[in-house]
């Protein structure tokens, strides 16, 4: 009788272990999935082609190969690690282009980072060209503290470390220069 009850104690409680055991391992997964849903992005989008309006009007053309939307963190972004290509149009439908193959765009800051061969076209033919660049959508102020070169539809040609400029390069303050410069007299 001894053993019998012994095989039921020992019958229990491995059958208790087990359940435990087995039990444990959902609620584990479970676990990870609540860790990737803080991790993840909202939404992911792919091969994209967003137009902004304003007014029955085009503002700006967002294109690129992937954008992870995290705007549901506690500080929202947009991060686009495959590159950006974005038109944007002025009021007169001009337009101005800008690459990159990385940037992220915070929305409680409305600043963007460009990163990683960022070019920048306007609409009367300047070039700006950097590895960084940063443009603060409150103030339409674009700058860098990284190296940068800048290339004015005259010719001139601007290299340096750095600068902070308005929006349509009317006001260009640089930190360290060098370049040629056209003079009219």
């Amino acid at each position: 009788m001894n053993k019998t009850i012994h095989k039921t104690i020992t019958s229990i409680v491995v059958l208790f272990w087990a359940t435990m055991f087995f039990s444990c391992d959902g609620n584990l997964n479970e676990v990870r999935m609540l860790e990737q849903e803080i991790t993840d992005p909202q939404s992911e989008a792919k091969n994209f082609n967003l137009f902004y309006t304003d007014s029955g009007r085009v503002k700006a053309n967002i294109r690129g190969p992937i954008m992870l939307d995290y705007t549901h963190f506690d500080y929202p972004y947009r991060k686009f690690p495959a590159g950006v290509e974005v038109d944007v149009f002025d009021d007169d439908s001009t337009k101005n282009t800008i690459v990159a193959d990385f940037a992220v765009v915070y929305e409680k800051d409305e600043l963007i980072d460009l990163r990683d061969n960022v070019v920048i076209v306007t609409s009367d033919s300047t070039v700006l060209k950097s590895n960084q660049i940063y443009f603060d959508q409150n103030a339409n102020w674009i700058f860098t503290d990284v190296s940068y070169e800048i290339q004015m539809p005259n010719g001139a040609i601007n290299k340096g470390e750095g600068f902070d400029a308005n929006d349509n390069f009317d006001n260009f303050n640089s930190r360290t220069n060098s370049g040629k410069q056209y003079i009219d007299e």
